[in-house]
């Protein structure tokens, strides 16, 4: 990488160099119009490889058709404001979101399989095992009956930016190529998790909690996570009905659906079916070769390929497209900073891409397991600039200069590099 100049930001010069932009290319790109030049150019260099490189499954995503309840499809919600990903992701626009809860029709969707239709009356939920003493079957009353508890968190696919490490670092990941928009915060309703499991009895040589959903289409017939005896017994750990004081959408798991806060999105299972309490821990599809680390910096665990991933990591986002144009003069940006450690303390952001830092303001009181508006004010001048914003969290978590690269680009957590034109 010597024939750079040292103070090009190395991830700058090594995106350039990924995408085959000569060095005559990248000072000229410099010298008109900075890093933000550079960004869009190599943007237009990976829009013409993607089919060759990653194939038609994790390609470029389509603006959504307007679908509603059309039974032909695989979402129930009207999909017109998302970019679709298929039959299985529904991505949002951080710059459709101005408050603070995301409303139920902005909410993403991520599916294994298509959304269902399960009604209330025919449902049942058995929770069985080695690990518990009284096996029970639950109505949907049995549960609206119980002790009723609302915790507000965010939700997060774990491939939530999976597109970064391509766009930032010029190494594509497997999956599906999400933007900034597979996250969502809201207030759920439900009851706890450690509530049922006590009605069945769980013993004390309890290990792993195997939740199990009723889309029989997706991996393993039925999408499933373990959870640690510990995070099953935490009181916010929920069995969710209702999101954003409505029961649960069909998109998002009704009529009940697990919610772990802090914890990757896939540990939050939909049409949840079926609970299995062990005394060994359990190993699946999805914490083996899928929703794991797989790379050189992340050696194997277990009968895991890799690290298995658990918790989610320090973020933030500009509610901005990509890339963004503005207007020459004042304007007042927003965006979303989160994380699973703790409140967010801090929001910085850049207008040099990440030489020089400024305080943003971190807006609304952060509720339980929230995320974080944060806003700041910015007199813009014409031409190509890089924006960027860094999290801090009370626990002292700051958003890394780098991370290592994993084969399928889970929690991408660098500060984003966003590409804004004023004109």
């Amino acid at each position: 990488m010597g024939q750079f100049r040292p103070e090009i930001p190395a991830w700058l010069a090594n995106l350039a160099y990924e995408r085959g932009l000569s060095r005559r290319d990248l000072l000229r790109l410099l010298g008109t119009g900075g890093a933000a030049a550079v960004l869009m150019a190599c943007a237009e260099v990976r829009v013409a490889d993607t089919e060759r490189a990653l194939g038609p499954a994790v390609g470029e995503p389509k603006i959504a058709p307007t679908t509603g309840e059309d039974a032909t499809t695989a979402f129930y919600k009207d999909t017109t404001p998302f970019l679709q990903y298929g039959e299985k992701g529904l991505e949002s626009f951080l710059a459709d979101m101005q408050g603070f809860i995301t409303p139920n029709r902005l909410f993403f969707v991520r599916n294994n399989s298509t959304s269902m239709d399960v009604t209330a009356e025919d449902w049942r939920l058995s929770v069985n095992g080695d690990a518990v003493s009284h096996p029970r079957e639950f109505t949907y009353a049995d549960i609206r009956s119980l002790p009723s508890r609302t915790v507000v968190s965010y939700l997060e696919c774990a491939g939530n930016q999976r597109a970064m490490f391509d766009q930032v670092k010029g190494q594509a990941a497997q999956g599906t190529q999400w933007m900034t928009g597979a996250v969502g915060n809201a207030a759920w309703t439900g009851v706890a998790l450690r509530d049922v499991l006590d009605l069945a009895g769980v013993s004390a040589d309890a290990v792993s909690v195997l939740l199990v959903g009723l889309d029989a289409d997706s991996p393993e017939g039925g999408w499933r996570r373990a959870l640690p005896i510990e995070k099953a017994m935490d009181p916010d750990t929920l069995l969710a009905y209702a999101m954003n004081g409505e029961d649960l959408p069909k998109d998002h798991g009704y009529p009940l659906r697990a919610l772990v806060p802090g914890w990757v999105g896939s540990a939050s299972v939909k049409w949840l079916s079926h609970i299995i309490v062990s005394s060994d821990r359990h190993w699946t599809r999805n914490n083996t070769t899928s929703y794991v680390l797989i790379g050189d910096a992340y050696p194997p665990q277990g009968q895991a390929l890799g690290k298995v991933l658990t918790t989610q990591v320090i973020k933030s986002a500009l509610a901005l497209p990509w890339p963004a144009e503005l207007a020459v003069g004042p304007h007042r940006l927003h965006g979303y900073a989160h994380s699973p450690f703790g409140p967010i303390a801090q929001v910085e952001w850049s207008t040099d891409a990440g030489s020089t830092w400024q305080d943003a303001r971190v807006l609304e009181p952060q509720i339980q397991h929230s995320w974080a508006r944060f806003e700041f004010a910015w007199d813009a001048p014409a031409g190509e600039h890089t924006l960027m914003t860094r999290a801090t969290d009370t626990a002292g978590n700051i958003q890394p200069n780098e991370i290592p690269f994993n084969e399928k680009g889970y929690l991408f957590n660098q500060p984003l590099p966003h590409p804004v034109r004023v004109a």
